[in-house]
């Protein structure tokens, strides 16, 4: 059995990505068909499926500012929201036949939504914790490239056991509660890491963060003075957590939330990601409905959920190179905006495809995937990418990535509600040229509007006293 000296930290690190990858939204889309299935119309499920995105809105950035604060173990709040996520995902089993239990699907959204809110933050700031700041990139690409992964699994495992049980396709979701158990067995392998380090400080100058390398030894992360080096302890420090109570540490940059909010950089990327998801979020369900059509019975086919798996399947696939020619050009000096903005210029020529292609066939359709793999690869790469060089240094790392999770994630909540509602009324098309004409918008916003931020970490610092006790975290 694997334990803490017998992988390195970033392989864990990439363990937990991989089955965190598996609770991913792609099976909301498998739910959404699902409920239709069932005799539910396609503006309740929009709703159903809003209720996690509107939770989320409300929770993420407070989320954000707990796991900033605390000094309660990360790991431990990880595990327990993947496993709120994956039970409350989990009650679509005993939704019954027909337009009904529709409050059963919403209460078990709504625990949804706040339980994984504290998931990317958590995660982030483990990260950020256990690697520091030059490394926290490559780590970060690592986690999100085997997210990618474990999404594609997750979606093949889903898609093959709905055909296989077929026509009682709900057994696909099981999946979603065994991935969550498998990503708390390997939360238990990540290190805590430095709790100031974690939250986007420098970390505390009297304390030693531990990680576990490649070839199997501890490294300490020795911080004196602001610089950091990594040296072996040949496993001769046992934890990186406090010993006493309470412990005063050097005076650290702590920004107020009103200067961290109010950065020009920050409002930038929050309507950004806004816009980007009110346009994105409901073209996969429009996919999902135009691919799967119903039988001669008036039934969902029984091919539907396997064309699902597969758009969602090409997707992630193309995230995970998407992910990984990201990580290689920014290590290369490519700037954080050129890239960026590839990723979003994607989504109005992938909706006009769509709408081009409508009548062409599934397999024309299912490749217009590839240009929604190539616009989430870049985007979810560099997000956690600005956020740390709008952040690091102010003490608001984790805040601020829940802040913008919130915007992103009222824009897909808002593009699967509304979304819904003109498909119902309108049609298909209709709703795919509202996502084209909106799509526009994060272009020219984040073109005109936000400036390059690679080489800028680390200059958000100010001096403030912090104390750190074992309840939390001042300021």
């Amino acid at each position: 059995m694997f334990s803490r000296h017998t992988i390195s930290d970033k392989v864990a690190f990439a363990l937990v990505a991989f089955f965190l990858g598996e609770l991913g939204d792609g099976l909301n889309i498998f739910q959404g068909i699902y409920l239709v299935a069932l005799g539910w119309n396609e503006g309740s499920v929009g709703i159903a499926l809003s209720m996690m995105g509107f939770t989320a809105l409300l929770t993420q950035t407070i989320a954000g500012d707990i796991i900033d604060k605390t000094t309660f173990d990360r790991r431990k709040f990880l595990s327990m929201a993947a496993l709120m996520t994956a039970f409350s995902a989990s009650a679509i089993l005993f939704v019954h036949e027909g337009n009904v239990d529709h409050a059963l699907m919403y209460i078990t959204k709504i625990i949804e939504g706040v339980s994984s809110s504290f998931i990317g933050p958590c995660v982030a700031a483990l990260t950020l914790a256990s690697f520091g700041p030059d490394e926290f990139d490559a780590v970060m690409a690592s986690n999100i490239f085997w997210g990618h992964v474990g999404s594609i699994v997750s979606a093949v495992l889903a898609g093959l056991t709905a055909w296989i049980t077929y026509p009682n396709i709900r057994y696909c979701f099981l999946v979603i509660g065994f991935s969550a158990l498998l990503a708390v067995v390997g939360v238990k392998l990540l290190p805590e890491g430095d709790v100031l380090m974690g939250r986007g400080l420098k970390g505390n100058s009297n304390r030693v963060a531990v990680h576990s390398g490649d070839d199997g030894n501890d490294y300490a992360n020795m911080d004196v003075q602001g610089s950091s080096s990594w040296s072996s302890t040949q496993g001769s420090i046992a934890s990186p957590k406090c010993s006493s109570n309470s412990v005063a540490v050097e005076e650290h940059a702590i920004s107020s939330y009103w200067e961290i909010f109010s950065d020009r950089k920050t409002v930038v990327l929050c309507f950004t990601g806004f816009f980007f998801h009110f346009a994105n979020a409901n073209v996969l369900l429009v996919l999902g409905e135009l691919m799967g059509g119903d039988d001669e019975d008036g039934n969902t086919k029984r091919s539907a959920i396997p064309l699902i798996a597969g758009a969602i399947v090409l997707a992630q696939f193309t995230m995970s190179g998407a992910t990984y020619a990201g990580d290689k050009m920014t290590k290369g000096g490519w700037g954080r905006k050129p890239l960026f903005l590839a990723g979003l210029l994607t989504l109005p020529l992938r909706c006009f495809l769509i709408i081009l292609w409508q009548d062409s066939g599934e397999a024309w359709l299912l490749s217009t995937q590839i240009l929604d793999g190539i616009g989430g690869g870049f985007f979810g790469l560099l997000h956690p990418y600005l956020v740390a060089d709008i952040t690091f240094g102010s003490g608001r790392f984790n805040v601020i990535m829940g802040l913008t999770a919130s915007c992103f994630g009222l824009g897909g909540t808002l593009s699967n509600l509304l979304g819904q509602m003109v498909v119902e009324k309108f049609g298909h098309v209709a709703s795919l040229t509202g996502s084209l004409f909106l799509s526009v918008i994060p272009i020219v916003l984040f073109t005109l509007a936000m400036p390059e931020t690679a080489g800028s970490r680390g200059t958000n610092t100010k001096s403030t006293a912090v104390v750190v006790d074992n309840t939390g975290v001042s300021a």
